[in-house]
């Protein structure tokens, strides 16, 4: 076992910081689904970020890049699957390589489950969403900018795939 919490407040106290604060809500905004999760739309969430080359070294096993952050919520086609990294979080890069971009990216997986009829559709677009540290900015800016690209979607329901 991996102590990610125990970590993540070594991590954030090493640098100075007061102990971090989990985000936490009173009320939660999530509903039921209308329908089965056979018949529903869904849209994929992602952390991941678009590949730029000029910013350096993205692949697998990329040490971490700041410089490949973005910092507002986008959408892109599924298909062809997109070129979307990791190498802007702070994963665990001791114990992953981020090699396979399907444990952070599984749009093959998803048309698989549709093909199987255990999913009703992929949306034709995912949406993703910065990690910029900052609960406010979370919620006042990039979770209603993920709703609204959600709703344009169409989709029924939501898989957030966080890296």
């Amino acid at each position: 076992m991996i102590p990610y919490m125990e970590r993540t407040r070594t991590y954030y106290s090493t640098l100075g910081y007061p102990a971090y604060l989990w985000a936490h809500f009173d009320d939660v905004p999530f509903v039921r689904p209308q329908a089965p999760v056979a018949e529903s739309k869904l849209a994929l969430i992602t952390t991941a970020a678009p590949y730029q080359p000029e910013l350096g070294p993205q692949g697998a096993r990329a040490p971490y890049n700041a410089a490949a952050k973005f910092f507002e919520v986008f959408t892109t086609a599924v298909t062809p699957p997109p070129d979307l990294r990791i190498s802007h979080l702070g994963y665990d890069r001791k114990h992953t390589s981020a090699e396979d971009s399907a444990t952070f990216l599984p749009i093959t997986a998803l048309e698989q489950a549709v093909q199987d009829k255990r999913l009703g559709a992929v949306a034709e677009q995912l949406i993703g969403v910065p990690t910029n540290r900052s609960q406010r900015v979370t919620l006042e800016q990039d979770a209603p900018n993920a709703l609204a690209a959600f709703q344009k979607l169409n989709a029924d329901v939501a898989l957030l795939v966080p890296s």
